[in-house]
């Protein structure tokens, strides 16, 4: 008799159970089925009701979808924001929290697909133009890029880094090579060089092929790439950081590539690995400061530039949530951006500052160095500031410039209809282009 009333009970509860799920539903969906397909996906309990929830309040067809649609969730992503923004609910911590668990979600749906999982152990399978990090023994890192893969070897360009012995030749030395595989991970493997063509017009050398790439690190943030306007302000140590906007002018670099983990920026000059630093832009209407390390530089001599590899502190909920938002587009912020991969061809107006160490005043670099300079407009009595046609003044004389001048100069001070002009481009030696006829070159006569 006590068997049967328990079984009696059992039965009941699982009625008053099936009725209360599909009540909390809104509707007739069998949610039973959607806890069953969450575990089977490997969700847990609670991820599963807070999927519940965010698919009832966006009123989804097919909730089970949240379980695997990058779509679905992009969609519940961008309801929940659009309703709390509505309630002017940005910064209450309930929000932000169940957004950052929808988030985690979005990140733990978009690396189980394969192609974050599939590694590769050959390097025949590298595309060309892939950046490589060379080493030497002792001596390194150099840059290079693949140019073809083949069979037996990859065309390599020929490795670009610290000063090299006179004479020194490439071939048959032992090397080191790191990559970055995109939407992939880091790899190292070992191997030689096994030619060297330095008197070719676009020097290579050989690398001969390694069956033994090594995995180091997966990639565990989705990083994206941008180009935005920010600010850099050195920092005297990562621990005093907080995401309080700065007040005072920091030094002008520009966001390359953005994830919640860390960013790429670049900077006119040099800087040091382990500096800590804090940037500082805008998405969107948002002021957003990220705080970081230095944790790897790629200097380009020819341009003096330094790109900045900053690997991020936690950030606070809100800065976070706003960084994601841009990083999964859900509103197509960064549709206006350039093509994917393309890098700023130079950071706005650099001024070659180097960053060394953490200075008093963010403003300055090494040895109070100034901070960027604003470009006052040219008043109205500037003649380089007339827009309009030149006024005619008669037929230009035909004669040449005298023995020796430099015939560039003979044409006077350039039009600001030349858009290096408007720009304010400023030429390698450091003179704006816009600043009149160039100076005398020193060659015999001048």
């Amino acid at each position: 008799m006590v068997v049967v009333v328990v079984l009696l009970v059992l039965a009941m509860l699982a009625i008053l159970a099936v009725i209360l799920l599909r009540r909390a539903g809104g509707g007739r969906f069998p949610w039973l089925q959607f806890y069953m397909k969450g575990r089977e996906a490997g969700f847990v309990f609670h991820e599963i009701n807070l999927l519940r929830r965010v698919a009832i309040e966006n009123k989804l067809d097919n909730p089970t979808a949240l379980f695997w649609s990058m779509k679905q969730l992009d969609r519940a992503l961008k309801g929940t924001i659009i309703r709390h923004r509505a309630r002017s609910q940005e910064q209450d911590p309930e929000y932000n929290h169940l957004l950052a668990k929808l988030f985690d979600l979005r990140k733990r749906v978009e690396f189980d697909q394969p192609k974050y999982k599939v590694g590769i152990k050959s390097s025949r399978k590298l595309m060309p133009k892939q950046s490589l990090r060379i080493m030497l023994p002792g001596l390194g890192p150099f840059s290079a890029i693949v140019v073809e893969n083949l069979n037996r070897y990859m065309a390599v360009s020929r490795p670009q880094g610290p000063k090299l012995p006179e004479g020194f030749s490439w071939k048959n030395q032992k090397v080191g090579v790191y990559l970055w595989r995109a939407e992939d991970a880091g790899y190292f493997f070992q191997t030689k060089i096994l030619e060297d063509f330095i008197d070719r017009q676009y020097p290579i050398v050989h690398v001969l092929h390694s069956d033994n790439l090594v995995r180091t690190q997966k990639r565990t943030s989705l990083r994206v790439d941008c180009d935005l306007p920010a600010e850099l302000f050195p920092l005297k140590s990562i621990d005093g950081a907080n995401d309080k906007p700065e007040d005072a002018r920091g030094l002008r670099c520009r966001v390359a590539d953005i994830s919640e983990g860390g960013a790429a920026i670049m900077i006119g000059g040099k800087a040091r690995v382990g500096l800590p630093i804090k940037v500082q832009f805008t998405l969107g209407d948002t002021q957003v400061s990220m705080n970081g390390v230095v944790k790897g530089i790629t200097f380009d001599e020819k341009k003096n530039r330094s790109l900045l590899h900053m690997q991020a502190a936690p950030p606070a909920p809100t800065t976070r949530n706003r960084v994601l938002t841009y990083v999964y587009n859900l509103f197509g912020e960064r549709e206006t951006v350039g093509p994917p991969g393309k890098r700023p061809e130079t950071p706005a107006r650099p001024e070659g500052i180097v960053l060394k160490g953490a200075p008093g005043d963010s403003r300055t670099g090494e040895g109070g160095a100034p901070g960027p300079r604003t470009m006052e407009p040219r008043s109205a009595a500037d003649p380089r500031a007339t827009t309009g046609p030149r006024p005619a003044t008669g037929p230009r004389p035909t004669t040449g410039p005298g023995p020796g001048a430099d015939p560039r100069a003979a044409s006077g001070p350039r039009s600001t209809a030349d858009p290096r002009a408007q720009a304010g481009l400023r030429s390698p030696t450091g003179q704006r282009s816009s600043d009149g006829p160039r100076p005398a070159t020193g060659r015999p006569g001048s």
